[in-house]
This record gives structure tokens, sequence and C-alpha cells, in this order.
């Protein structure tokens, strides 16, 4: 219900951002959008269509002011220069205060015209006020300063519809002021004393808002395409969307992670077996090809910050190959058996294929940085660096050994995790790079991994 509100009032109050009201030297107020100006003239677009006014005849042009209620009994006057459905910037005399839409409940709009008449009307009853009293004054005399006393303070000027001219902005609206720590706007009911004054001490630097991930101020071009997806209804589909977003946990109040991913990794592995008999003369053999790939991560928040650093351990496959085996002691042991008048050991007919499987341990330090946390669907950034163990099983007819390289690993990538409830589902691409040698030596050195994910924050 709250979001309801919230939503309510942003569109509200945006119907009013961008009117302006012009006082002429005559005392006549017409409100409406300037559409231009020059040295000359001005001309204004109103309710009752296009007016163009001579420069000469305009005494001020004055913004739109309100009067902000806000939770708690507070209240703060100022001119709203932006506004979204989640919060509202709004230049006060002391300077730009932010305030969240949920701690809005009610505005009053000032209304320049009405105030002035009220202005009139309170001027008149005081002048005729002032007479009564001259009167009384000179039928006793020796009251007529407790009675001018007690008149005047059972006048106060106040606003009728909105502000009046008074100087005192404040003062005619009667404003119980609103605690503001760092341009931010605090109710009596959400916040201590003692919290505020901590708050004022600790400024947040560029530093820290940057790792808090700290989005910019909506543009205007964002808030009319709001207000506009609220006029042609669409505004239950952004209500049950803010209900939504309510239920989810808070980003904020988690600082460990856990995640498991298993995806695909493609591979162009290379085996140079120059130096094997048979082989002499023969191209490197691809014995590489897509693997599953499985990780597990451990992450802890840095501080209160969107960045998570901790271990990760991943496992991949190297899928089966095969080629044909060269080893000149095949056809030697086939020549001894022949000659012995013995079975042929390794008969033309039969398989005399080299058979290659292996895998990959990675041994890593992973990072990972939220751009929006707390949306449905959070995006993020990761980088890994850390230790890859290969090992090849090579299988010959004759000879079987393993072969194995071992070296630095990295990465980069990016992915999206959507929430439900404790639990987020994500999608994750990574690029690998890690330079092979020896025997792998004529290998890429690059290979993609696209995972499917599920995580935990706790």
């Amino acid at each position: 219900m709250k979001k309801v509100l919230t939503l309510f009032l942003s569109l509200f109050i945006f119907s009013f951002s961008f009117a302006e009201t012009i006082k002429l030297k005559d005392g006549t107020f017409l409100s409406g959008s300037i559409v231009s100006q020059t040295e000359y003239t001005l001309n204004l677009n109103t309710s009752y269509g296009p007016v163009v006014l001579n420069q000469r005849e305009v005494e001020a042009i004055l913004p739109d002011k309100h009067r902000i209620f806000l939770k708690g009994g507070s209240q703060l006057v100022g001119v709203i220069i932006d506004l979204d459905e989640f919060n509202m910037k709004l230049q006060t005399e002391e300077g730009t205060v932010n305030i969240d839409m949920p701690q809005i409940v009610s505005v009053e709009v000032y209304d320049y015209e009405q105030g002035s008449a009220a202005q009139q009307t309170i001027a008149q009853k005081q002048a005729e006020q002032q007479a009564a009293l001259a009167k009384e004054a000179q039928r006793q005399a020796a009251l007529t300063a407790s009675s001018s006393s007690s008149v005047a303070a059972a006048a106060p000027v106040q606003a009728a519809g909105g502000l009046t001219f008074d100087s005192d902005i404040e003062k005619v609206f009667d404003v119980k002021k609103a605690e503001v720590v760092n341009g931010q706007v605090q109710t009596v009911q959400e916040i201590s004393a003692a919290e505020i004054r901590a708050q004022r001490a600790a400024q947040m630097t560029e530093e820290e808002a940057f790792l808090k991930g700290v989005s910019p101020v909506k543009t205007e071009e964002k808030i009319q395409q709001t207000a506009e997806a609220a006029r042609s209804g669409k505004l239950e589909k952004i209500k049950k969307a803010e209900a939504k977003k309510a239920k989810r946990p808070k980003d904020a109040n988690s600082d460990k992670y856990f995640a498991i991913t298993v995806g695909a990794q493609t591979g162009d592995l290379q085996l140079d077996n120059s130096k094997r008999a048979g082989f002499e003369t023969a191209k490197p053999y691809d014995v590489g090809g897509t693997a599953v790939r499985a990780e597990a991560t451990f992450l802890w928040r840095l501080k209160s910050s969107n960045l998570w650093l901790g271990p990760a351990l991943a496992i991949a496959n190297i899928p089966n190959a095969s080629f044909e085996d060269l080893d000149p002691a095949i056809e030697q042991a086939n020549a001894n058996a022949s000659a012995a008048g013995s079975a042929l050991p390794y008969p033309p007919d039969s398989d005399r294929d080299v058979t290659t499987s292996g895998q990959m341990i990675d041994i890593m330090a992973k990072a990972n940085y939220y751009f929006n946390p707390d949306d449905l669907f959070s995006f993020y950034l990761t980088g890994t660096a850390g230790y890859r163990m290969l090992s090849l099983n090579y299988r010959g007819v004759i000879e079987s050994t393993s072969i194995n390289s071992n070296g630095f690993v990295g990465a980069i990538g990016a992915g999206v995790e959507s929430h439900i409830d404790d639990l987020m589902l994500g999608l994750e691409v990574q690029e690998f790079f890690s330079p092979y040698s020896g025997e792998f030596k004529d290998s890429d050195s690059a290979n993609t991994v696209i995972s499917a994910k599920i995580s935990w924050k706790f």
C-alpha cells in the first residue's frame, strides 16, 4: 500500500512540476508554461490558450512552491526541482533536500493568486482592527497597549489555499521542520537524534558511493515515461511489480554468498605428438572440444559495498578423442609373431587407435561487482585469477601415459541473477585465458564458458 501511495503522489506532484506563475505589475497573476521569451516579449501557454506578454508588464516569474507533509508530523517547504517514483528533490532555503517518496503523507500546492487575495483580505481586516483599537484607545487609554498586543497575537497571518507573500514562508505554513542528514530528509519515527548526529559525522565519499552502487537521479525523460505508463493503463502493473520488489530480501542484509554453476566450456586443445616414434611428420591432433564445467564459489561482501570477493574451484572434463596410432612398434610386434608362427597381436582389422581424455582443475580467487543488487534482475561483472592443472590421459596401442600442463588462468565476464525469495537463478558468461606450453603449445589460449547458476546470499 505504501508503494501505491508513493507512486500516486509522484504522478500527482509531477503534474504541477513544470508550471510557472507570472506576476504582472498591476497585481494580476497568470499560470502556465513559458514557451519562449525575448528581451521584449514573453510567450505563455495557459489553460485558456497562448498569451503574449510585454516584458515591461512582468514584475516577477514565480516558481511553484509546495508544502510537503512527512511521517512523524514534520514538514518541508520549497520548490520541487526533480522527481521520480522513488525520490523527490526539493530546493529549500537551507539547500537541496532529497526525500524518499514513502516518507510523504501529502502535498499542499501554493496558489499565488489566492494567496494574494488572502493577503489583501488579511491586510483589510488588520486595518479595520487597528481603527477599532484606535477608537478604543481614545476611550480606554490605560488598556491600549495590552489590547493591541492581545489582538495582534490573536490574528497571525495564515496561508489561505497556499503561501502568502510573507517573507518567512515557514512561519506562514506553521512548519514543523524535518531533520535533514546529508541532504536526505529523516522522519522522527524512523531515526533518533543520536543516529542523526552519527550520520552527520560520517559523510559519504564518492568512492563509498561508487562501491555502494548509488544510482544517478533519473532524468526528466524517465519521469515522463513513468507518468505516461500510468496514463496508458499500466499503473496496475507498476503496483504489482513494486509489491513483488518489496517482498524480496534486501541485499544489504547479507554478507556471504555461495553459488554452484554448471555449463559448457569450449576448448581448442592441440596435441603435438611429433616427439613420439611414427609421428615425426604428423600435424598436431585436436584432442579438445566442448566440455562440461562445474564450479563452486564462496564469496564475502567487502564491507558494505556491492563488491564480493572469495575463492572458487572448478573442474571440466576433456572430451574423448581418437586418432590412428602410427607407432612402428605395432608392425614390429606383428612381424615377430608372424616369423614365430604365432597369431598376430595387432591384426590389421583390429582397433589400432590412440584414445585421449582428461580433466582441467582451476583453483581461483573470484570477484563479483553488482550494479543493481535489489532489482528483480541483478546484473554484475565478474573476474577471476588462479592456477589451472590440465591432465590428459594418452592411451596408445602399446604406449599409455599421462600428459600434464599447469599454469596461470584468468577470466573476465558478466552475469545476471533473478531473485526467487532467498534463492537466485542466473546465467554467467566468461572468457578464460590460459597460455599452454610443451606438447600443447599450439592450443588456443582463450576459451568461452557459458553457465547456468544457482546461488544464495545469507
